[in-house]
């Protein structure tokens, strides 16, 4: 599986995690993996998992990054891509900001409405321009 095929993978987990709040993320994670033959692959089960760990400061981080937009205002489809973005910022190595800002770009251009794509950059781009260095 590359890492755009994964990407998109734990997009679909996250998106459908966004429907079901009362069920445990192993649940959905081993029912859409036999359900639709997901393979194990290392990054999602790192970044679909990270993601719920961590949900509370990473929207701490895109409401603080949003100007005035609470991520449960924004569309499933942005906050969803947002989510993963600024999860690889804050918490993988190897993932430099720009590579996690143009896959979330392509994420956002595929499944959301055009103009979430240049909310979706601001605030990416923001987050980016806030973690300094560490991250170009």
């Amino acid at each position: 599986m590359t890492r755009k095929e994964a990407r998109k993978t734990v997009f679909g987990l996250l998106f459908e995690s966004g429907f079901k709040p009362d069920e445990q993320a192993l649940d959905i994670y081993n029912i859409a993996a036999e359900d639709r033959e997901i393979e194990d692959d290392l990054y999602v089960r790192q970044v679909y998992f990270g993601v719920h760990e961590n949900l509370k400061k990473l929207d701490d981080v895109i409401r603080e990054h949003s100007h005035g937009w609470k991520p449960e205002r924004m569309s499933r489809v942005s906050r969803t891509v947002l989510r993963i973005a600024v999860y690889e910022m804050l918490f993988m190595e190897g993932v430099p900001a720009p590579v996690s800002i143009n896959e979330a770009l392509e994420l956002t251009k595929e499944y959301d409405d055009d103009k979430a794509r240049a909310f979706v950059n601001g605030v990416l781009n923001a987050v980016k321009d806030s973690l300094g260095g560490d991250k170009n």
